[in-house]
């Protein structure tokens, strides 16, 4: 992993939560498109913590998929901002790296696979100009394997990365004074972040073949156009 778990804590600006007055409002925000590959890391470690981890009050978990500038009242209304996205950092291929503070928009912007993350440094930058910009921003993020495979999930080497990344968020949040609690059993599937189809046992095993489905389409998520050209 680039960046060691002792610069997290360093550049954390954490403070003792005894000297806060209220809890930090803490948003942690999984942003990308599950229908590409593995664009979707991002919703795929939110999906997972939120299954296994009961969080205070004053922390939300948000599946931010690819809302890109919609996302600006939720980035607006936080103290702490948790990020998951998968980037390309021009590292290899399932390399996670983390960003905090100041740098994360600058890797929002480099190389961009995809619109949600131009949206994302838009929504950066209109929270900053409105005055209302999280005090603490961290980025956590992977360089994907593969992109180009339409209803294709997360390869290998990303998914490793999931729990690694959850970890390095939960460490992250210990330093503020947020300890989520382990859940004696995940959640069960009507009670998680995705709708049931979405979820990613289920969306992998409902997958056609190669040779039932062609790789640029997915006919789960194709509108059946047949009864309009006939009519």
């Amino acid at each position: 992993m680039a960046g060691s778990q002792s610069e997290l804590r360093a550049n954390s600006g954490a403070v003792n939560s005894a000297d806060q007055t209220q809890p930090l409002r803490a948003i942690i925000l999984g942003i990308g498109n599950l229908l590409w590959a593995d664009e979707g890391f991002g919703i795929r470690a939110v999906e997972s913590l939120h299954a296994r981890y009961q969080f205070p009050d004053n922390v939300e978990v948000m599946d931010g998929g690819t809302q890109g500038i919609y996302l600006v009242q939720h980035v607006q209304r936080c103290d702490l901002l948790v990020v998951f996205d998968a980037i390309d950092y021009g590292l290899a291929p399932g390399t996670m790296k983390v960003i905090q503070g100041d740098d994360v928009p600058k890797y929002m912007g480099v190389k961009k696979m995809s619109l949600h993350q131009t949206g994302f440094q838009e929504v950066l930058a209109m929270a900053e100009f409105t005055g209302h910009y999280p005090q603490h921003l961290i980025l956590i993020g992977v360089q994907p394997v593969e992109l180009e495979d339409f209803g294709g999930s997360l390869r290998p080497a990303v998914q490793a990365q999931v729990a690694p990344a959850i970890s390095v968020a939960l460490e992250y949040l210990h330093t503020f004074g947020i300890h989520p609690q382990l859940r004696d059993q995940p959640l069960p599937p009507q009670e998680q972040l995705a709708p049931t189809e979405l979820q990613q046992h289920r969306y992998e095993a409902g997958r056609p073949s190669e040779v039932d489905a062609c790789r640029l389409g997915d006919e789960r998520f194709l509108n059946d156009t047949t009864d309009e050209r006939n009519n």
